[in-house]
């Protein structure tokens, strides 16, 4: 009997849709048909209130990767309207595929929340916005999933915490998450879902695991660990000028991933008696036999 929780995968388009929308549509449909995932996830910010003006004005960072002069032009290109996100979740409806956002900010969280998605997602750097966090718990109903990427033990702890005294932890799923683009195999740090679970695996709804390494390996174990909900980053190609595309998955290591987690759930169980059906025929024929 398989004692594992089934493995939940999130496709995290984030914005390598590019700022198009027939783009952002062509993933949610190949997340659908091609790579058979759970979910896909967008982003949504309102740049001017979580940027300073000086942000908002001051170059791109690393200007190869730029949609604008500015930063805060480079994210308003990126960025979809509230009706562009209904226009998106009613796509998703149509392809029988869940929709989902990370909200960067509290104007972001109402806006979403008002679409009645399954669930949103609270980003790492956005996991102390306790304005935000206690809005949605008194305000949204669905599932409120958050990553705990340059988050301390205490801060988790304290997350946690802040949702039993809301009434919301059961609806609370917590990702083990390193910040990075790309992270190195030594900075993935999987053992930590086995103290998140060992923590919080009876005061949470779920343990889930968000990557940005290379390739699947990594996601395999987070899901043996414990992690049954499990996000990467997911693109068409991953040359495309931007952030995320190089620590994303293309539709073909997606669908491997999607494929590869659903083999090892229906492999993670112990034997139900001593001797399989499959065993038997060849327990005839090749067992060692004493005189």
């Amino acid at each position: 009997m398989n004692t594992y929780k089934k493995p939940y995968v999130i496709a995290e388009i984030g914005c390598n849709h590019k700022g198009d929308m027939e783009i952002a549509k062509e993933l949610i449909k190949v997340a659908k048909i091609f790579c058979k995932v759970d979910a896909v996830k967008f982003q949504k910010r309102n740049n001017k209130e979580l940027l300073t003006e000086n942000q908002y004005n001051a170059p791109h960072p690393n200007p190869i990767n730029a949609y604008g002069e500015t930063y805060g032009e480079h994210r308003e290109f990126l960025e979809f309207t509230k009706a562009q996100h209904q226009e998106l979740k009613d796509f998703c409806e149509e392809m029988e595929i869940s929709y989902s956002t990370s909200v960067w900010d509290l104007t972001s969280a109402q806006e979403i929340a008002s679409l009645s998605p399954e669930f949103i997602k609270i980003p790492s750097a956005c996991n102390n916005h306790f304005e935000m966090l206690g809005w949605l718990c008194d305000n949204y109903s669905g599932e409120i999933h958050i990553s705990t990427g340059m988050t301390t033990k205490n801060e988790i702890s304290e997350l946690v915490e802040f949702f039993i005294e809301k009434g919301r932890n059961k609806d609370l799923v917590i990702y083990n998450c390193t910040s990075g683009y790309p992270v190195p195999f030594d900075d993935v740090c999987l053992l930590e879902i086995s103290r998140m679970k060992s923590l919080y695996e009876n005061k949470v709804k779920h343990i889930g695991f968000s990557g940005h390494h290379l390739g699947i390996a990594v996601d395999i174990a987070a899901f043996t660990l414990g992690a049954n909900v499990v996000e990467r980053h997911y693109t068409l190609d991953r040359t495309w000028k931007g952030t995320d595309h190089a620590a994303s998955l293309e539709p073909s290591g997606m669908r491997k991933l999607s494929r590869d987690l659903n083999a090892v759930y229906q492999a993670l169980s112990f034997k139900e008696k001593d001797i399989l059906d499959i065993e038997e025929v060849q327990r005839e024929k090749l067992k060692f036999r004493k005189n």
